[in-house]
């Protein structure tokens, strides 16, 4: 495994700029996944076509390129440590999930590859691939329009996830998209045409193999420390006003039980407690990204904390969907309206 270099210690790894850390897929927990994932391309049928890897800051592929990106915070458990504990949310916290990730990233690599985005049937499909691309985007949950892969309605994002999130469903193995799909005609087409341009593609080589790289790890000069710098903290306007719905939940609670009976805990324990799982699930179902999610469930845990609420020990589990409701109610609401209160 690659570790970092002579003289860097846990102390001084988050000013060590990240450079120096001596990163590299050879010899990771990276490595075998790739393994695995070009034995998939292989199943597949596409053999013409052949990814590079590298290391970066987050998942991607530059366009034009046929190279993947993977987070250097993959590349070794004490990375990836630090990185869910620095920003709460892992893109590829196992081995499956990484797999997952690098479904999504091949359709980029096809698209690009055999430049697709510019053939009729493909802007019939997905749309423009000129479409501007926005980091905030709102979509309609539960459309059957476009597949689910990737978590956060990811394919409504751009005509080019669009066309990505359908070929990493048509790329899974052992998932019949044919039959999870036959009732979702817009989303089922896309599938089919994947499938038949593929079919197509596979005696085909690519028109583009520039590997060229964008934040190569090798050249990164800042640090840890600065690359968790707590600058969306500093920019989001967490919503005030929502102690009348924590006190909605406690004390409602407490005055429906005798005050004499039981065991009595920190609210503000347990919000803290529900915040990864709060983070992936409301991120799957709303969209709301899962590094807002945990501020936002900070901000709770904090009021709580400063109203000294508690609850009874005996109703932990509806306490837990209590709060679990609360905070996708006021995800849905920032996805869908653009903030968390009206």
């Amino acid at each position: 495994m690659t570790t970092p270099k002579p003289g860097t210690t846990p102390r001084t790894l988050g000013s060590t700029p990240i450079r120096d850390l001596g990163l590299a897929i050879g010899g990771t927990q990276l490595e075998p996944i790739i393994a695995e994932f070009q034995k998939e391309l292989e199943r597949a049928g596409i053999r013409r076509l052949r990814p590079h890897f590298y290391l970066s800051t987050e998942w991607g592929v530059p366009f034009d390129t046929i190279s993947i990106a993977i987070p250097f915070y993959l590349a070794t458990p004490e990375l990836t440590a630090v990185h869910a504990e620095r920003h709460g949310h892992v893109e590829g916290d196992s081995p499956q999930e990484i797999l997952r990730y690098l479904r999504h990233e091949m359709g980029h690599v096809v698209n690009y590859g055999y430049r697709l985005y510019d053939e009729e049937e493909w802007v019939e499909h997905f749309g423009s691939i000129t479409q501007p691309y926005e980091e905030e985007y709102r979509p309609e949950l539960f459309s059957r329009d476009f597949v689910q892969h990737l978590p956060g309605w990811y394919a409504q994002k751009h005509p080019d996830e669009d066309w990505s999130e359908t070929f990493a469903v048509w790329m899974t193995p052992g998932r019949d998209w044919r039959a999870e799909y036959a009732d979702w005609p817009k989303a089922l087409r896309k599938l089919e045409y994947c499938d038949r341009a593929m079919s197509c593609l596979a005696d085909h080589d690519p028109v583009v193999t520039t590997i060229e790289r964008d934040e190569d790890v090798g050249g990164l000069g800042y640090s840890l420390d600065q690359y968790y710098d707590g600058s969306l903290e500093k920019s989001l306007k967490l919503p005030p006003g929502l102690d009348g719905a924590l006190r909605a939940i406690f004390d409602d609670l407490n005055l429906a039980q005798d005050q004499r009976a039981g065991e009595r805990r920190p609210a503000a324990d347990l919000i803290s407690r529900l915040e990864r799982d709060l983070m992936v699930n409301v991120y799957r179902w709303t969209g709301h990204f899962p590094e807002r999610t945990r501020l936002l469930v900070r901000h709770l845990a904090d009021r709580a904390g400063e109203l000294q609420q508690v609850y009874p020990a005996d109703k932990e589990s509806q306490v837990t969907v209590a709060i679990t409701t609360l905070v996708t109610a006021l995800a849905m609401n920032a996805v869908l309206r653009g903030s968390y209160l009206p």
